[in-house]
Order: structure tokens, then C-alpha cells, then sequence
């Protein structure tokens, strides 16, 4: 039953980016407090007849009224809305991937709403013809991140009725792992780079015939395997290949965390740098563009 209700319901409050909220699109209903008032209303109605009292009859109506006027009011608050949503496709674990709301409407007047997603509740407070507002979330996990359900929704002006829509969206972001430095013997360094100087760049596994002055020792210590080290010129200075078999670690995310934070020390340093993964590569580059596009592929290996 719950599952034929929930695609009902994603079937008629379908969104795709943009909808302006017609009559079909909200659904209102009594609330909370509002059962009270039918309570009171049905007492106050039984009594006024039963003792044939006038004042008491005149109370009942006018209650009735107020109930009456509430779902008018409140269905007002939601109708006619014009809402566009725009989610950032693209994240990092610890960092807000934020979901864009624009509000329009024909006339700048007062609206008072919630936005459920999920366990989040925000209060939005409308009052101008076009407004901003932005829903952060928070992945815990690298992949694909899928956006809940939004819902719309009001119970102006007692509290007695609530109005509320539906977006069903299919909203998603690629979600990079959390930035990990291993070693400082991992990083880029910040200071300047004089010339004529090796510079360290990656470890790769140890092979036979190599010296024993390259090889990573505390690495070794640590029980992490037998690594040496690659140092390269300083004309090499602004120009990374970072690559996933070099990465000092057995574990998968560990690797990728790894080349997260040798990224954003590039971005840092603003060096070029080249992306080697198992299943795809990314040419060398830099920049804004250069970081998305890296971080869309660590998410997706």
C-alpha cells in the first residue's frame, strides 16, 4: 500500500526544473490544532441547539468562519508560486552540496513556508517577487549522491490548515572522497622551489635493483610495504601526474583520499596536474573546470 501511494504520489507532483504551483499541485487539509477546532465547533453547535442559545449558536458560526477562511488563506500561500531548483552536481565529502531554490511571484506579498528534505526543516520566508534560497546538504559517503524529496509546504495564518505540494525531482551529485594527507613527504611544498633542486613528486613500489637511499623507510616502518621514492627537476615544478598505482596504500578509498589532497595542493600551488586512474584519465590542466572534472571521476571510480 505504501509503495502504491509513493508512486502515486511521484507521479502526480512530478518536477524536471521549473513549475508554477496550479490548483492540481496543492493539497490542503485540516492540521494538528484543526481537529480540536471541529471538536469545538461540533460542541458548540450541539449546545447552541440543544438550550436554543443564540450567543452560543453565533459562536459556532463564527469559528466555523475562521476554519473556513483558514483554508482559503493557507491554500493562497503555495497557489500560483513560481519555483525553479538548481543542484550543484558535483561534491566533496565534508563539504555542502547546496540545493538552489529561485521563488517568483506576480506580486511581492508575504508567504511563510517550510521545506522538509528529508530530516532537514527550513523556514523560508517569502516576501519579495523573486528570491534566493539555498539547502545545504551533507554527504558522508564518496559516490553518488540522489537529493530527497522536496516538500513545499505552509499552515498560515493559525496553524488550523495545511496546504503542502510534492517535488519529485531526479537530482543527483557526484560525491569526492574527503582529502587525505599521508606523509609530509606526500605534499607539495609551498615554499619556493629554488632551480637545480630535486623536488619529491610520488612514491611507486620498490623493484629490484633500486637504491636503498630512495626507498621510504618510514613508510616501511609503518608496515605499509616497501616504497621509493621519485623525485623530479625543478622545470617539472608546475606540471603533476598523479597516478593511483603510486599511491602508498592498499585501500581503494585510501588511494583516492590520497589523490584528493595531492589535488587540491595543486589547486593550492595552482600547478598543472594530470589524473591516472584504472578506468579513466584526465588530460593535464588546471582551474575550476580542471578540479570538477576531477573530482566527477574520483566519485565515479
Amino acid at each position: 500500500m505504501d509503495k502504491t501511494w509513493q508512486n502515486w504520489l511521484a507521479k502526480r507532483f512530478q518536477f524536471s526544473q521549473q513549475k508554477q504551483l496550479s490548483q492540481k499541485d496543492v493539497l490542503v487539509f485540516i492540521y494538528q490544532q484543526g481537529y480540536l477546532f471541529l471538536v469545538l465547533i461540533f460542541i458548540t453547535f450541539i449546545a447552541g441547539v440543544n438550550y436554543a442559545n443564540n450567543l452560543i449558536l453565533g459562536f459556532c458560526f463564527l469559528i466555523s468562519a475562521v476554519l473556513c477562511v483558514s483554508f482559503y488563506l493557507t491554500f493562497k500561500q503555495l497557489h500560483d508560486l513560481n519555483i525553479e531548483m538548481v543542484a550543484e552536481d558535483v561534491g566533496q565529502v565534508g563539504h555542502a552540496l547546496n540545493l538552489h531554490f529561485y521563488f517568483q511571484q506576480a506580486t511581492a506579498r508575504p508567504r511563510y513556508l517550510y521545506i522538509k528534505a528529508g530530516n532537514q526543516l527550513e523556514k523560508v520566508y517569502l516576501s519579495e517577487q523573486k528570491q534566493h534560497w539555498v539547502l545545504p546538504f551533507y554527504a558522508e559517503r564518496r559516490g553518488k549522491f540522489e537529493y530527497p524529496v522536496i516538500q513545499i509546504y505552509s499552515v498560515y495564518p493559525f496553524g488550523l490548515v495545511r496546504a503542502w505540494t510534492y517535488l519529485y525531482h531526479h537530482q543527483f551529485a557526484w560525491v569526492a572522497p574527503k582529502a587525505q594527507n599521508n606523509t609530509s613527504e606526500n605534499k607539495i611544498y609551498q615554499n619556493s622551489f629554488e632551480p637545480d633542486m630535486d623536488e619529491f613528486r610520488e612514491l611507486r613500489n620498490y623493484q629490484s635493483g633500486d637504491s636503498l637511499q630512495a626507498v621510504s623507510w618510514k613508510q616501511f616502518a609503518r608496515g605499509q610495504g616497501l616504497y621509493v621514492k621519485v623525485f623530479e627537476q625543478y622545470q617539472d615544478e608546475h606540471s603533476f601526474e598523479i597516478h593511483y598505482e603510486h599511491m602508498p596504500s592498499q585501500s581503494h578509498e585510501e588511494k583516492l583520499g590520497l589523490m584528493m589532497g595531492l589535488i587540491e595542493q595543486c589547486e593550492q600551488q595552482q600547478c598543472a596536474y594530470a589524473l591516472h586512474l584504472p578506468q579513466a584519465e584526465l588530460p593535464q590542466g588546471a582551474g575550476e573546470e580542471q578540479l570538477r572534472k576531477a573530482k566527477q571521476l574520483l566519485a565515479q571510480a
